[in-house]
């Protein structure tokens, strides 16, 4: 059931702009910057500042559930994505002359006719008490958003005073969401860099579960088995591609502070070990709406290790050179068929050897083998 609220008529309230505390508001903004969680609060004060009763930030083209909103709007907000009114929003129409600096309104959309009529209104914004809107545009680097305001059914419409003092607010917006944007893909690459100086593969995912960055050791390791196609990540294992697809639909479907899953992804190859995928969250400043990074996917064991020097091996454990340099390249990785192809020996040639390893060694299967000699690295 919807609030019974919405059916009462009460006498309109004036909600008059308080400039003032509105410049206080705008010098606020820019803490937004570097913590994306202010965004819930400064809306709140907007909303104190200028006479309405909820917002929240819409971006023009791509739209998600857990855009940055009041808490007054957070049940309607829900009710709008879970039936599909961000594709059919008949203010969407008014984008265009809000990016091009005009504040606009319902009544600058529709004739009273139409919004009594519609059917968004009737069932978003009317059952949950709201009725009349104001959108201020602004940019986030080159991508489109709007701060939309909200006013209940008892308090009165967006008037032209309104909207002067409301367009104030676009060209603050305008720079504190493209600072945003900017300082978050400056925090990005520091995180996926420092991975990169551990040689840890790592990329990063937005909202839509598209890769944001890819950092340099991801690029060296990606095959046929793992890669990115246009901007997406591929896994040969359907298994693990599964896995993935449900790790993706979280993503799509869920808030920010939902937790995402901690249990890694094993990803099966054809001629190299398995690889794990581990899902870590992003936070700070990389975790702004407008650039809309979600998480951050590190991969082990994406790339084999280097193998060993064949001279120290042989050293270690008396092998002869051919034994040492099979073995070098066993621990690196790579399987017994292909080892012989590199050393251009016949398999049989390369299985003999392997024979004569495991008894100078001590061992028994191939894995103890890699075990006991990974541990002179």
């Amino acid at each position: 059931m919807f609030p019974a609220a919405c059916s009462t008529t009460l006498p309109l309230s004036p909600k008059a702009i308080d400039h003032d505390r509105l410049t206080q508001v705008m010098s606020r903004l820019g803490g937004a910057v570097v913590d994306p969680l202010l965004w819930p609060e400064l809306m709140e004060s907007i909303c104190a500042a200028v006479g309405a009763s909820a917002a929240l930030l819409l971006q023009s083209d791509v739209r998600t559930p857990d855009v940055p909103r009041t808490k007054s709007i957070d049940e309607a907000t829900r009710h709008y994505f879970a039936n599909d009114w961000q594709t059919k929003d008949p203010r969407a129409i008014g984008f265009p002359r809000m990016m091009a600096g005009e504040v606009v309104t319902d009544q600058d959309l529709l004739t009273p006719e139409q919004i009594r009529a519609d059917p968004m209104y009737n069932e978003v914004l009317f059952p949950f008490g709201f009725k009349w809107f104001a959108g201020i545009g602004f940019w986030a680097d080159s991508a489109a958003w709007a701060l939309t305001l909200q006013r209940t059914q008892n308090e009165e419409p967006f008037d032209a005073a309104d909207k002067r003092a409301l367009a104030r607010l676009a060209p603050r917006l305008t720079e504190t969401a493209t600072l945003a944007t900017a300082v978050g893909r400056v925090a990005l690459s520091s995180m996926t860099s420092v991975l990169e100086k551990v040689q840890r593969p790592a990329l990063v995912l937005n909202r839509q579960g598209l890769v944001l960055s890819c950092n340099a050791a991801a690029d060296a390791g990606f095959d046929q088995d793992i890669l990115v196609r246009n901007r997406r990540l591929a896994l040969r294992d359907k298994e693990a591609m599964a896995k993935y697809h449900r790790l993706v639909d979280l993503i799509r479907s869920s808030p920010d502070g939902v937790a995402l899953p901690t249990e890694p992804i094993v990803v099966r190859r054809a001629a190299k070990p398995p690889a794990l995928i581990r899902v870590l969250p992003v936070d700070g400043a990389a975790s702004s709406v407008f650039l809309g990074a979600r998480a951050m996917l590190v991969f082990s064991n994406l790339s084999p290790p280097p193998p060993l020097d064949a001279k120290l091996i042989a050293q270690a454990f008396d092998l002869t050179p051919a034994e040492a340099r099979l073995t070098a390249l066993l621990t690196g990785g790579l399987p017994i068929h292909a080892a012989a192809e590199k050393l251009e020996i016949s398999l049989a040639t390369a299985r003999n050897h392997l024979k004569s390893v495991f008894f100078k060694t001590g061992t028994h299967r191939q894995s103890e083998l890699i075990r006991l000699v990974t541990m002179l690295g």
